[in-house]
């Protein structure tokens, strides 16, 4: 197909409506574009991984810029005529009825209302990072959280965890296998003995001495004055929802080991009927390849759902576990 830009809303009524445009939003948005039903995006622009240069991991897009394949998404789901879109938020949302029971009013920052039969949340979270100097700038160009997206292009080289939390420890026991490995604990994570063992034997060096700042590239200076240069720092903060909508419908909530995320079924359908999630809202691991495959899922759901109504509530997704949380998500 030719793309072209994307139609402004120009209704109020619309089959479904997908809230957030980035990777899992697209994904969605594209197959209920290509069942042929009359949808809005809504989104502003503000990616997770806008802060990463790169984007690693996802099949064929190995390596290109984060920015290049999500505007290439866009630019796919555009080239639909039965595409429209907002570029901006939505600020709140409820259920109206509809014709089956199901149908939702979202009101956008333009003050206008829109109504769908049904919604995709795929809002996305923020990530709160450790507040130590110099690190806000740095993160997603020489700091980040999951070395599966980044942690190859480090070369075996010289890798600091900058301990947050518990957590920090499973990072410290991961990396090894990327580099060579010295565990900053900073004063937050204290080490049982076994731990330090366990540490040890994979050839990771602790230090406890407290983080001032960070310099350069990825130099940690510490309280004692000495600079300890590495090629690449990782370290994980809690994460919050991006947009209060999931909790104004009023869905569940699970609590993972970095912050809470939207529960959903096989579908991605939420525990509100005829509302579906997609992506880093709904679970606790992330990744571009895994947005994307969410959020064909959650097109597909919601469309399903449109063909043969809505279904109750199955068993929740199996909760991702701490470990593959803590390794793969953040700045990809």
């Amino acid at each position: 197909m030719n793309t072209t830009e994307p139609t402004p809303a120009s209704t109020t009524d619309y089959d479904v409506i997908v809230i957030g445009g980035s990777y899992a939003g697209l994904s969605a948005a594209l197959q209920l574009a290509r069942a042929r039903r009359h949808i809005l995006v809504v989104d502003a622009g503000h990616r997770r991984n806008r802060f990463a240069t790169s984007s690693h991991g996802f099949l064929t897009r190995d390596g290109q810029p984060a920015a290049d394949i999500a505007a290439e998404g866009r630019a796919n789901v555009a080239a639909y005529p039965n595409v429209a879109w907002h570029d901006g938020t939505a600020t709140a949302a409820r259920h109206d009825g509809g014709s089956d029971g199901h149908a939702f009013v979202v009101e956008l920052d333009d003050a206008r209302t829109v109504r769908g039969a049904r919604l995709v949340l795929a809002t996305g979270v923020r990530d709160d990072l450790p507040h130590i100097d110099g690190l806000a700038e740095r993160w997603g160009k020489s700091v980040f959280h999951c070395p599966y997206c980044h942690g190859y292009e480090l070369n075996e080289g010289r890798i600091g965890v900058l301990a947050s939390g518990p957590l920090s420890v499973h990072q410290a026991q991961m990396l090894p296998h990327w580099g060579h490995v010295t565990f900053f604990t900073n004063g937050v994570c204290p080490l049982d003995d076994a731990q330090r063992a366990d540490l040890q034997a994979r050839g990771v060096q602790v230090d406890d001495t407290p983080v001032l700042r960070l310099v350069n590239v990825a130099t940690v200076v510490l309280e004692d004055g000495r600079q300890e240069i590495m090629t690449g720092l990782f370290t994980y903060g809690r994460v919050h929802m991006s947009s209060p909508i999931a909790q104004l419908l009023g869905c569940a909530f699970d609590e993972g080991p970095l912050g809470p995320f939207i529960r959903t079924d096989e579908s991605r359908q939420t525990t509100v009927p005829a509302v579906f999630a997609a992506g880093d809202a709904m679970r606790a691991a992330s990744s571009v390849a895994l947005s994307v495959a969410d959020g064909a899922m959650a097109g597909v759901g919601a469309h399903r759902s449109l063909l043969f109504g809505v279904t109750p509530f199955a068993a929740p997704m199996m909760a991702v576990s701490a470990s593959a949380s803590s390794s793969h998500s953040g700045a990809r």
